[in-house]
């Protein structure tokens, strides 16, 4: 068995047991898997944090060469030494009914006022596999950044989201230094570097 090969009876799912259920779910889950020597494994226990799909928004002006970020507060970096605010790509969850490009383009005018010119499907990848099942489908949206700015977000979730509009390589530094310090904006802003010299050929000034 490898990942070329594996088929859906190469593991089994002996429990799925809730154990918690909030802004996000915790399930108990006891399973074994079939080793790569052939052999299975025990049945053992693991947590899982069940996230479902979110979107993520590559928002850049290849006009102005500008990126279009995000800055908010994030429990999960309370220990981070430069603070828990946080620089990222816009970002949300997909919600019951609603496809990822429909999250992307609503996303982008919630959290940051912008309207979506075009919209180009980059990657889709497991954000934490260990330990959540969240998925994340990550989008270039083709904005106007001449007027981002300004704070957004949804009063009733909370949300106070500052916009903020740098420069491609002052977005990739702010990824350098820690500042953009979670897997989407370093994934974005790394392919982005790779290829905005075609995208600044397809949307000419």
């Amino acid at each position: 068995m490898t990942v070329d090969s594996w088929q859906p009876e190469d593991y089994q799912l002996v429990e799925n047991k809730p154990v918690y259920q909030g802004f996000f779910s915790m399930h108990k889950l006891r399973l074994k898997h079939q080793r790569f020597a052939g052999d299975w494994t025990p049945v053992m226990s693991r947590e899982l944090l069940y996230r479902g799909q979110a979107v993520g928004v590559l928002a850049y002006d290849p006009r102005l060469d500008q990126v279009v970020m995000v800055e908010q507060f994030r429990v999960g970096a309370l220990q981070n030494p430069q603070g828990p605010w946080l620089i990222e790509l816009i970002a949300g969850l997909v919600e019951t009914g609603e496809r990822p490009e429909e999250v992307a383009k609503r996303e982008a005018f919630e959290e940051a006022g912008l309207e979506i010119q075009a919209l180009e499907q980059l990657f889709t990848y497991f954000s934490s596999p260990g330990g959540t099942d969240e998925e994340v489908i990550l989008f270039l949206g083709i904005v106007d950044a001449s007027n981002a700015g300004g704070v957004h977000g949804l009063e009733d979730e909370n949300e106070d989201i500052l916009v903020r509009v740098m420069t491609r390589e002052e977005a990739f530094a702010e990824a350098c230094r820690g500042r953009a310090a979670n897997s989407m904006s370093l994934i974005g802003l790394q392919w982005l570097q790779a290829n905005f010299q075609r995208l600044q050929q397809e949307y000419p000034r």
